[in-house]
């Protein structure tokens, strides 16, 4: 089996685990177990508190002493170990502790993932910027699997999701036993404190370019946790209404969002191209404008004939909105980097995107949700076009503070500041 068809499978199945609950927690515990919005954006926001630290932590540790594939293994042998017993909970303290050691374990695999491909695809003699994404697409699909399977079984209000996505953490912590050997940074006879400390990747703050880039990257990852939280909320709420009670839309909301995964298949494989021709500036651009409308399509959005096209193109925009923010994102720190401190700087990127800004973002729309709420009810369309408008401010404040020119040179990636 060659190299990248292995490295498609790991990315099939740690985004399968992540698709088994990311999206339809929250509907469990707003649906079944009766939480507020404050407490699903409680539980939610672990996984942002943990990634402040743990990606980067890790990071730190696979470019320094333990080789990237078996932190990759213990990580998840965790994560199974913590979704297992979150299962059981039903009280909304207890479970964000349960949610929080998962995330402790769960955040630092995404860069890890990223790290052993961009290292296997190295070693194979192999370009990353061509090869990663058709790699990375393959966890799109298992996310999408994940989506349709918990919700054609019916457990979307379950806790059964919890225990499928154990029972796939175990799996891939087994598979990881025959990834190829990721080779740590060799020690460097003179070395300064932060290097020895393996907080080298820190010094990207340095230059003003990247410090803007991982502070937008913190900002919008603020708005995808505000999709991944109460996406599936929002359409489950529409069984409150008679006339919409038994339609697709409520039955099987996921398999809905599911078309925004199904979305990203096709961006993730322009991402060469636009790189190419367009360079990082013009990418973060699109994906900014591109969650403006994911939110302001939600906000007018229902399972009537016309609404259900508003939905429908709300999940094809978030393709362009998260991967072009995303991935490119992961593909740009990957070239501005040295390949020292690869781990270190993808688990910062992951810090930025999934921690500080998941953090804040699980928080402040779960005060948001509550804000717009009157005896329960959710007034959704008020709370689309509040994040909506934050979109759009990003991307206006984005376009003047990002210094950058386009150079076609260097796989599209080269920069230079003004």
């Amino acid at each position: 089996m060659n190299i990248t068809t292995r490295l498609k499978m790991m990315s099939f199945m740690q985004y399968f685990i992540w698709g088994s609950w990311l999206v339809t927690l929250g509907s469990w515990m707003i649906n079944t177990l009766h939480f507020t919005g404050s407490d699903v954006g409680m539980v939610y926001s672990s996984k942002g508190l943990e990634a402040i630290i743990m990606p980067s932590l890790v990071g730190i540790i696979a470019d320094k002493w333990l080789r990237a594939e078996r932190a990759y293994l213990l990580c998840h042998l965790i994560c199974a170990a913590a979704l297992c017993y979150a299962a059981q909970v039903n009280e909304p303290g207890l479970m964000f502790w349960v949610m929080l050691v998962n995330a402790m374990a769960f955040m630092p695999t995404i860069a890890l993932s990223n790290t052993i491909s961009y290292s296997c695809l190295e070693q194979a003699g192999l370009d990353t910027v061509t090869h990663f994404p058709p790699v990375r697409v393959y966890g799109t699909l298992g996310f999408i699997i994940a989506m349709w399977t918990i919700s054609l079984m019916g457990l979307e209000l379950s806790n059964i999701q919890l225990y499928i996505a154990a029972g796939s953490s175990l799996a891939l912590a087994l598979y990881a036993l025959t990834l190829p050997s990721i080779p740590v940074a060799r020690k460097k006879a003179s070395q300064t404190l932060a290097s020895k400390l393996g907080l080298n990747a820190f010094v990207l703050f340095r230059q003003p370019r990247m410090a803007v880039f991982f502070l937008f990257a913190m900002l919008l990852g603020a708005v995808l946790q505000i999709t991944n939280t109460f996406g599936s909320p929002f359409l489950h709420d529409f069984a409150r209404n008679p006339a919409y009670a038994n339609s697709f839309i409520v039955n099987y909301p996921s398999i809905l969002l599911s078309v925004s995964q199904m979305s990203e298949v096709f961006f993730i494989l322009t991402i060469p191209y636009f790189l190419q021709c367009f360079g990082i500036k013009t990418v973060m651009l699109m994906s900014m404008l591109a969650w403006m409308l994911r939110f302001g399509l939600f906000a007018f959005g229902d399972p009537s004939a016309t609404g259900v096209v508003l939905l429908m193109m709300s999940m094809i925009v978030y393709g362009c909105a998260f991967d072009f923010f995303n991935i490119s994102g992961s593909v740009f720190v990957e070239q501005e980097v040295s390949a020292d401190i690869r781990a270190s700087a993808q688990g910062l990127f992951m810090t930025m995107v999934n921690g500080v800004g998941a953090y804040v973002g699980a928080i402040l729309s779960g005060m948001a949700v509550d804000y717009f709420s009157v005896e329960g009810v959710k007034d959704w369309q008020t709370i689309w076009l509040v994040f909506a408008a934050y979109a759009l401010v990003l991307t206006v404040v984005f376009y003047f503070c990002f210094n950058y020119r386009h150079s076609p040179k260097n796989n599209g990636l080269s920069t230079v500041t003004h």
